[in-house]
């Protein structure tokens, strides 16, 4: 049975009374999380019973709520969507590149998540593949995978974009693969500064195009002279772009990605404590050496709460883009010959089965085969498991 702590539990526990005390400033969006996150894998949802063809142990499984916010069902979600990137794979280095908003850019975010996270992607994807084209360079077209995290590791509002790139790509004339240097793919310092020139030129843009909104103690950067003078000590600071040497093989890759694509702001297990003087759960706190990070902190509930939801996303936003090579409009082509050109043979599609896998857990009992013996609908309750007697007359031969 379930005994650690969930961010459900403290939804279930304090959100009928946090939205009472915000109504009418939380999101349609927001709301649908909270209420989501609260039902998933409840009665709320409704079910099935499993039973094992072998003991006939019963056991009840409550639907999901696949949100992509939900901590528990982001897993299921990361192996499909990772079982789809396997194909796509190279033989070549991988490398980590993070590219960070700064502090006055991320505030402006806040309040304008749809169009500044959106420039976040456009911006940090072109930096890359601008850079890599150029002769001085990489000098080759390369292929990207950006997933968007807003959250710092207390939860608080951080901006930035996680990218995953081959080290290498094709050459203009499409003839070569051309490889980076084993521990070096683009120079930080270069795609910083062209990050920054990008980012708030295009910023700017939005702003005389009237899609920017400020509110509270933004109000007063609706004026552009205003705007202006918000951007100016920003042109000058140095844009941290941050790269990882390569990952150790392709399976290292995936699993890198598994743990990044599909995460959300708290995962439960960072959960420790839940009860009148707040939540508490743990954090890692980056100003400090490798082995004083793993930090402690307790946030009043409602604070916990405002929290978490600042991180949920406008809705139908895309968090996780692919560019160059791995663009959805000339994926297939580009990774045929890059496969081509690297040597690689094609992976072998394999024919759809008859019928889907069966992710069930065994029996808990004798690691028998679990199978559907009843489903039930919304808010109802399963029929109680039979009794020994009566499962016994109906085995009787």
């Amino acid at each position: 049975m379930r005994t650690s702590l969930e961010v459900a539990d403290i939804f279930r526990s304090a959100g009928p009374a946090y939205r009472a005390a915000h109504a009418g400033h939380l999101s349609l969006g927001q709301l649908k999380v909270m209420t989501a996150i609260a039902n998933c894998r409840t009665a709320a949802l409704g079910g099935h019973v499993e039973a094992c063809d072998d003991c006939g142990h019963w056991r009840i499984a409550y639907n999901s709520c696949r949100n992509r916010h939900c901590p528990k069902c982001q897993g299921a979600a990361a192996r499909t969507w990772l079982a789809a990137r396997e194909a796509d794979l190279l033989p070549v280095g991988y490398f980590h590149v993070v590219f960070t908003l700064p502090a006055e850019i991320a505030d402006i975010a806040f309040q304008n998540k749809a169009v500044v996270y959106d420039l976040l992607f456009r911006a940090a994807a072109d930096t890359m593949l601008t850079i890599a084209a150029d002769p001085k360079h990489l000098d080759a077209r390369i292929g990207i995978t950006a997933v968007l995290h807003t959250w710092g590791s207390a939860l608080t509002h951080h901006p930035h974009v996680h990218m995953i790139v081959p080290g290498g790509g094709i050459a203009p004339d499409g003839t070569r693969w051309i490889s980076s240097r084993p521990a070096f793919l683009l120079p930080v310092r270069v795609l910083g500064a062209l990050f920054r020139r990008l980012f708030l030129t295009r910023l700017l843009a939005l702003f005389d195009a009237g899609k920017l909104a400020f509110f509270n103690a933004l109000a007063g950067l609706a004026s552009r002279k205003a705007f202006l003078r918000h951007l100016s000590p920003i042109r000058k600071k140095r844009w941290v772009v941050y790269a990882k040497p390569p990952f150790a093989g392709p399976q290292a890759v995936l699993a890198y990605l598994s743990r990044y694509t599909h995460r959300v702001a708290i995962s439960n297990r960072r959960l420790i404590g839940f009860d009148e003087a707040g939540v508490t759960f743990r954090y890692k706190d980056y100003r400090r050496d490798s082995a004083e990070r793993q930090q402690v902190m307790t946030l009043a509930t409602d604070e916990f709460i405002r929290r978490f939801l600042i991180h949920v996303l406008p809705r139908g936003f895309h968090r996780i883009r692919h560019y160059g090579l791995l663009a959805s409009s000339t994926h297939k082509e580009a990774m045929a010959l890059a496969r081509r050109l690297l040597g690689v043979a094609a992976p072998i599609e394999e024919s759809e089965p008859d019928e889907p896998p069966d992710h069930r857990p065994p029996c808990p009992c004798c690691g028998g085969h679990m199978t559907i013996v009843e489903t039930f609908a919304r808010w109802c309750q399963p029929r109680a498991p039979p009794t020994p007697a009566s499962h016994a007359r109906r085995h009787a031969p």
